[in-house]
């Protein structure tokens, strides 16, 4: 049983696919700091000063009176919130992430169009006599009768 998990543990698509979830999370981690610390602060700028991750609405308030100035502060007292500020982020990090992988398998579609196929190889010849198209197997001419060597 051992000697068959090692089999296929080491085949080629299995390696890959490893290789393809590492790369992804870490690229998942870039995208979230793309979005989080790049593309939202000026987004909450332009929009009066908002941080899209401390955008929640109180559900049940916890211990310590609302308002609240932060999700930290909401789980600090106990308090049940939804944090849509979260979402979008996510929302936004998923837009980015599928748009890349769009942009990547275009790509590969494009290269696998453009590999050109090897030339097939010749079925005909010429015959040397009468310059008919001949079968590159024949050892006589179907038109002129001429033997070919």
């Amino acid at each position: 049983m051992l000697k068959e998990f090692k089999e296929f543990a080491m085949r080629g698509n299995v390696v890959d696919m490893a290789v393809g979830i590492i790369i992804g999370a870490a690229f998942g981690a870039i995208v979230k700091s793309l979005v989080d610390d790049v593309i939202m602060p000026p987004i909450g700028m332009l929009l009066g000063n908002v941080d899209f991750s401390n955008l929640f609405v109180v559900l049940k308030e916890g211990a310590a009176a609302a308002p609240y100035a932060s999700v930290a502060d909401a789980k600090k007292a106990g308090a049940i919130t939804v944090n849509y500020g979260v979402f979008v982020n996510s929302v936004i990090s998923f837009m980015i992430v599928a748009f890349s992988v769009f942009l990547l398998i275009r790509s590969i579609n494009r290269l696998k169009k453009n590999e050109e196929k090897p030339a097939a190889a010749p079925t005909t010849k010429e015959c040397p006599f009468c310059a008919s198209a001949i079968s590159i197997k024949a050892t006589r001419c179907p038109n002129c009768t001429s033997e070919l060597k």
